[in-house]
């Protein structure tokens, strides 16, 4: 599995055990791994975990994710992991072309909130596609053997009405 709390629990607590719990723990977590992990598609592999994350200070929002859903739970916060779509609809001009992406949620207050650790900052369009312990209860697609994806188009709209 991706989220290896043996191995980060006293980095944790070391990092964050004198936040109070609740809100304000959970968003010290993301901080804190959102400055700490520079973006880099080039990092990525399906085998990396939070504590190579951790070590390795680099990796894709699938990575960021990983490391603040383990630190979270080794901070005694219940987390569960997130994969869908991010549209642009929130951002000045034109940035590229918009992309899968993973965020977590945690259990504060007797329900979810969302929190996203490679943007830090609230988004609105997430489809949500699928919710697991980890990436690998929550597999966009899963194949085996050769496979060429031909089309893949995602499109969001605003409801600014309703």
């Amino acid at each position: 599995r991706y989220c290896e709390t043996d191995r980060l629990t006293d980095a944790a607590w070391s990092l964050f055990g004198h936040v109070p719990q609740g809100w304000s723990l959970v968003q010290a977590i993301v901080s804190w791994v959102h400055g700490h992990i520079r973006f880099d598609y080039m990092a990525a592999r399906p085998t990396k975990t939070a504590f190579d994350v951790f070590h390795e200070q680099a990796g894709v929002c699938r990575d960021y994710a990983h490391l603040a859903i383990t630190l979270c739970r080794c901070m005694n916060v219940p987390a569960r992991y997130c994969t869908g779509y991010l549209g642009d609809m929130d951002l000045p001009a034109p940035i590229g072309d918009m992309d899968f992406s993973a965020w977590f949620e945690v259990w504060l207050d007797n329900r979810w909130y969302v929190f996203d650790a490679r943007h830090n900052t609230p988004r609105c369009g997430r489809v949500l596609m699928a919710r697991g312990r980890d990436a690998a209860d929550a597999a966009l697609t899963t194949t085996f053997g050769a496979v060429t994806l031909t089309r893949f188009d995602v499109y969001t709209d605003e409801d600014r009405l309703g």
